[in-house]
């Protein structure tokens, strides 16, 4: 488990990385343009992405006010991308330095409606990249619809193969 949990880690800060490299080389105007979506754009949806990363490491680490970036932020879209890739990276030290007995751990946490539920830390961590993975394909799909047709490749079996 915990060598896929490290591919996983490491593969979400490349794909993270690549996507993010793509939509800073675009201009400003679509950056920002409003597109149907989750989230109406390029922006809020890394911001999401950030969030979620940012809120389960806190989970995890048991904080009792769990503090969500997008609350407080006001940044550039190069301050968001800084956020999202500081917090990814700190997910795959982590990973790269937990135990079998630590990714096994049954951990409790509430949700955003202040329910209350338990699962292992490896469930919650696939799920964060999980998590990372659609919402990146969801930015490809946004990037279609503001005309860009050069697009970031970011599948899994791409960065396994770059890897070797």
């Amino acid at each position: 488990m915990k060598k896929l949990l490290k591919q996983y880690a490491a593969y979400n800060v490349w794909a993270n990385q690549r996507i993010i490299d793509h939509i800073l080389s675009l201009p400003e105007e679509k950056q920002l343009a409003e597109v149907p979506s989750s989230f109406n754009n390029l922006y809020k949806t890394l911001l999401h992405i950030w969030d979620a990363e940012s809120i389960w490491w806190q989970r995890m680490k048991l904080q009792e006010r769990i503090v969500v970036p997008s609350v407080d932020f006001s940044g550039t879209i190069q301050e968001l991308a800084h956020g999202l890739i500081r917090q990814s990276l700190q997910w795959e030290e982590w990973v790269g330095g937990a135990s079998d007995l630590v990714l096994d751990h049954v951990f409790q946490y509430q949700n955003s409606k202040r329910e209350t539920f338990k699962m292992p830390v490896y469930q919650m961590v696939h799920h964060v990249f999980n998590h990372g993975t659609y919402h990146r394909g969801q930015l490809i799909n946004m990037l279609r619809q503001l005309g860009v047709e050069k697009l970031p490749q970011t599948d899994f079996s791409l960065w396994t193969r770059n890897k070797k």
